[in-house]
This record gives structure tokens, sequence and C-alpha cells, in this order.
């Protein structure tokens, strides 16, 4: 049996995350695995699919399908939390790349660059055939 403790504070999770119990899906389904004929009969097995993101998860933790239930809910605000931290990730090497793009060039920079140009343009020229002008 789960504590009301725990229960609060997944409860509290969930609410963090913004799922809701009518965003969820759940299915019981038989287990497998050791355990034989008992695993075999019961439905302790849980299936959550939380309907806006598409994210499954499946819980056999336990023999009590009550313990697996809350577990799967643990589960469901892990994968989401990973999920959320690496979108935010993502966003912010998104920012700093931008960030870095737009920077503006040091004049030592800007010299090094104006050379190179010239030192290409010189190279291109040499190439040219001779006696052929612009």
């Amino acid at each position: 049996m789960i504590s009301g403790e725990k229960q609060r504070q997944l409860e509290l999770r969930l609410k963090k995350l913004g799922v809701f119990e009518e965003d969820l899906t759940e299915k019981f389904v038989t287990g497998s695995g050791h355990g034989g004929q008992k695993i075999n009969k019961t439905s302790s097995r849980v299936y959550l699919k939380h309907e806006p993101t598409g994210l499954e998860v499946q819980c056999q933790a336990g023999r009590s399908q009550s313990f697996n239930r809350h577990q799967a809910r643990v589960l469901l605000c892990e994968h989401l939390e990973e999920r959320n931290q690496r979108d935010k990730l993502e966003k912010q090497r998104l920012r700093a790349k931008e960030r870095y793009r737009k920077r503006r060039r040091s004049k030592s920079q800007k010299r090094r660059i104006q050379a190179d140009k010239t030192l290409r343009s010189v190279k291109k020229q040499r190439r040219r055939r001779v006696g052929e002008e612009n």
C-alpha cells in the first residue's frame, strides 16, 4: 500500500508537469516473466499512455496492482521531466548559437578576414591566362 504522503507528493509532481488523470489512458495487462501461474492469471502490469505527448509507460515492479499504478505514474513523471530538461537545454544551445552568430567581430579579426580576402583575390588573378585583362 502507498502512504498518503507519497501519494500527495506524486499528485503535486503530476500537477507541476501539467499531467491530468483525464489525459492518461490506463490498461491492466497480465504480467510476464518469472512467477508462473500466478503472474499469468492476474492483470497486475500497468500500461499508461499520456495522450498529449504520446508517451507510453509500462510497469510490473511489484505484485500489487495499486503499487504498479503508483510506480507507472512515477516513471511517467521521470520521463516527462527528462524530456522537458532536454528541450530546455536544446533551447539554451540554440540561443547561444544565435548569440555567437550575431556577435560583433573584433578589429583584429576584421583585419585578418580582409587580409585573407586580399590574398585570395591575388591568387585568383595569378590563375588568369597570360595577356588576359579584366
